[in-house]
């Protein structure tokens, strides 16, 4: 039985980055490859493309999902339609449902329910919750930076390939990306492929049991095209950047072998609640961008399950001791999947 202590380990607070550094392509890049790690650069990372690769990026957009109304700070994080959607707010169990509560530029919100997990599902009264968003809400930072947003944050906190909104935290690995890296990719005779999964507390809601059979993962929305997909089981290998690209990769994955599909995964277009952890078999994925992820998290859990828990305890320790930054925006590792998976 897998324990939620299992996946613990000590973090000094000062490597926990709150802000960004000047340049997205500044940042170190640890390679993690059996128990073998190596110290270098994300500028680095194209070294270890080779040609018929397929470099996988989640090309959700981060929308301002922070705001307030009424008083109450609300964060949106899974949409059930246009103007329907689940936040996130402290002391939600004291908002009646039926309420209506006011943002700051008018715009009303009524409390259809509530969950202990998601919170209250709310209602807004407009006509693009998206251009009220822009106007008053704020980029939905994570607490550890224990900031509030600065004006940079709202280009920083983005990709530079973002498309689709509906995020609500930032697919971070992909924050080390500049056009000129992207290009870089494709020269080296790769396929760059953007998928969509739109971040939801599925990401990053921390695991409440010590069971991890009882933990629950939020559903979040992923996409693959039938185009998408008939490159990727072309392959030579496929990489991944950002655990939310492995998510959905492995989704599809799975749906591929439901179906006796031959190749890695097939089309999708879908909600997905997959909960990676060791003793799971990828498919679809042989190395994976990420960044450095917090102790007992659900994304720890799956880089142990692709690169093996010991030697990614071995590296986060070794990245401890050269003070890497840890997590949205901090540096990031390239894992290679542990043999015999």
């Amino acid at each position: 039985m897998l324990h939620t202590s299992d996946f613990d380990f000590e973090l000094p607070p000062e490597l926990v980055a709150s802000h960004p550094l000047e340049k997205r392509d500044a940042s170190r890049m640890l390679v993690v490859d059996g128990n073998n790690i190596a110290d270098r650069h994300i500028r680095d990372f194209v070294d270890f493309i080779q040609p018929g690769d397929v470099v996988v990026f989640n090309n959700s957009r981060v929308i301002p999902a922070r705001f307030m109304a009424s008083g109450h700070e609300i964060t949106l994080h899974t949409a059930q339609s246009d103007r329907v959607w689940w936040g996130l707010c402290k002391k939600f169990n004291k908002i009646p449902i039926g309420s209506d509560l006011v943002m700051d530029d008018g715009t009303v919100v009524r409390v259809l329910a509530r969950d202990d997990d998601s919170g209250l599902m709310l209602e807004f009264q407009c006509d693009n919750l998206f251009d009220v968003l822009n106007r008053v809400g704020k980029m939905p930072l994570p607490p550890y930076m224990r900031r509030e947003e600065q004006s940079d944050d709202r280009e920083r906190y983005q990709t530079v390939y973002a498309e689709p909104v509906g995020s609500m935290a930032a697919p971070t690995a992909g924050l080390h990306f500049t056009p000129e890296l992207m290009s870089a990719i494709e020269e080296r005779g790769a396929h760059v492929v953007k998928v969509t999964l739109h971040v939801g507390a599925g990401t990053w809601m921390p695991v409440k049991t010590e069971d991890l059979s009882r933990h629950k993962m939020h559903s979040e929305w992923c996409c693959i095209t039938p185009a998408q997909a008939d490159i990727i089981n072309n392959a030579k290998r496929v990489i991944a950047v950002g655990t939310t690209s492995m998510r959905t990769l492995e989704s599809a994955a799975i749906d591929a072998g439901k179906c006796g599909a031959g190749g890695r995964v097939v089309p999708i277009c879908r909600s997905t609640d997959i909960f990676i952890t060791p003793g799971y078999k990828f498919r679809a994925v042989d190395v994976l961008l990420t960044n450095f992820h917090l102790p007992k998290s659900t994304l720890f859990m799956l880089v142990s399950a692709f690169a093996g828990l010991g030697n990614m305890r071995g590296a986060y320790s070794h990245a401890v001791a050269e003070k890497y930054r840890f997590f949205s925006y901090g540096d990031c590792c390239l894992l290679f999947k542990k043999d015999g998976e």
